[in-house]
């Protein structure tokens, strides 16, 4: 269908009915046969909008407002939820959010992966679905000469203050550790007071980017990581003094210089201005050690809940093989590590095996072996060693596997497969892939590790059919 060939017009108004909710977690409704798409709605709304977007099969929407509301509707929390953008969901009550989750999930296996008979199990959510992220990022604004952190509005470089206390009734943002919030709000005016004086009129640029901010759940302890401008920085050693003095809690200041604005790039120039270069934090029986580029998740709560979710599934003997294709600083793979024979982890970041390895000793581990490389190469490398898994784990990042490593898996014939997905769409793709090459789907099991968000994490427990 063409956008002139659309029964309505862009900027005209409409009385919409909401009856589902897309994974952008915007509600979604239908006038004319057309699938319209409004955010900050829920099904059961009535609202009135403006068409603000056409596209070939629908629409977007803006609200103006809302004529009848659904009976999960709430108020917000947070003063800045519509503009923000770090929140999807902060208008729906939290126990309708989990089951919506699940109706997510289950719309993606059903309709990407066809398969319509898998049960999916409720979505386990939090008792305190509030200031659960142990890191956060936060972008460093110069607009009106001086510095302010926080985070970019949805779709602009505009930045939502967040990280300032005074903006909040509640202290800083609602999704982040209070003690990282304190920590934004006092680093924020240190910048300004120690940021180089000159930087500006050479480069042009700003001199800070990113600051972005770790805490160990288990020491209290913060990790402090600011993304700068290339040069010197005279004021290096001052600015972590006073930091580590205004907020006791700090225990590691990294500065990472990068002539990239956005900060995202990883390199080398990586220097220790105070403390210790890494973190040491707990998950169950375990401790990990995290430097300051290693991936550990964010909600230490949720992932508990997911890795004995994981065990469960895996119901070790002691006499299995384990490959963890995406094992990243080693979490799953030692965290079963004592009820299995053996478990090799593969990963692409040598930084995050080499995290992997001194977790491994720190915990006094030795049944597991670490090793570099694509997943697409390194599992035909493992079945040329002669190494023949019980069990593989796929924990892939959010565009799931390639279909290249779902073929090397296929080629390995593992009894069981526990997939660990943080995509339902990507999710439904490769479980479709998977279901129809041999393996049935068992379990699955959504957990809701970012509340208030759109996100959902799951873990699938896949098996051949003589299992």
């Amino acid at each position: 269908m063409s956008e002139k060939s659309m029964p309505f017009k862009k900027a005209e108004k409409i009385n919409l009915q909401i009856n589902g909710l897309n994974h952008a977690g915007e509600g979604v409704g239908r006038y004319c046969g057309i699938a319209v798409f409004v955010p900050f709605t829920m099904p059961g709304d009535t609202v009135f909008a403006e068409v603000v977007d056409l596209k070939k099969n629908f629409a977007r929407a803006r609200l103006l407002r809302i004529i009848e509301p659904s009976p999960g509707r709430q108020m917000p929390e947070c003063s800045l939820f519509s503009t923000c953008g770090g929140c999807q969901l902060q208008h729906i009550d939290y126990q309708e959010q989990l089951r919506l989750k699940t109706g997510l999930v289950k719309d993606s296996l059903s309709r990407i992966a066809g398969l319509k008979d898998v049960k999916v199990l409720d979505t386990s959510g939090m008792n305190y679905p509030w200031h659960y992220r142990n890191k956060a990022g936060f972008h460093a604004d110069k607009s009106g000469g001086t510095y302010e952190l926080g985070f970019y509005e949805k779709s602009s470089h505009t930045l939502s203050r967040s990280a300032i206390k005074a903006n909040y009734e509640k202290q800083g943002c609602l999704l982040v550790d209070n003690d990282l919030n304190n920590a934004a709000a006092i680093i924020s005016g240190l910048l300004n007071k120690h940021a180089p004086k000159t930087y500006g009129v050479k480069h042009k640029s700003h001199f800070f980017n990113n600051v972005v901010l770790r805490k160990s759940i288990h020491s209290g302890e913060i990790m402090a990581v600011l993304f700068t401008g290339t040069g010197q920085w005279p004021q290096e050693k001052a600015f972590a003094k006073e930091l580590i003095t205004l907020c006791p809690g700090i225990a590691s200041v990294i500065r990472y210089t990068s002539g990239e604005q956005s900060g995202t790039v990883i390199g080398n120039q990586v220097r220790c201005l105070a403390g210790s270069d890494y973190l040491t934090d707990r998950l169950g029986h375990l401790v990990f050690r995290i430097s300051p580029f290693s991936f550990f998740q964010v909600n230490p709560s949720q992932t508990l809940t997911l890795y004995n979710k994981v065990l469960e599934y895996a119901s070790l003997n002691g006499s299995e093989v384990i490959i963890d294709a995406y094992s990243g600083v080693g979490a799953i793979a030692l965290y079963l590590a004592k009820r299995a024979k053996k478990i090799y982890g593969l990963e692409e970041n040598t930084l995050a095996v080499k995290d992997a390895r001194i977790n491994a000793a720190l915990n006094k581990i030795s049944n597991t072996e670490f090793l570099p490389g694509e997943a697409e190469k390194a599992l035909p490398a493992l079945a040329q060693k002669g190494v023949i898994p019980d069990i593989i784990i796929l924990d892939p990042p959010r565009s799931g596997c390639s279909r290249k490593v779902l073929d090397e898996v296929l080629n390995m014939q593992a009894p069981k497969v526990i997939y660990v997905s943080c995509d339902p769409g990507a999710l439904a793709r490769d479980l479709g892939y998977l279901n129809g090459n041999g393996y049935l789907v068992k379990k699955v099991q959504p957990v809701d590790m970012f509340p208030w968000t759109r996100h959902v994490e799951t873990t699938i427990l896949l098996q051949r059919p003589n299992i």
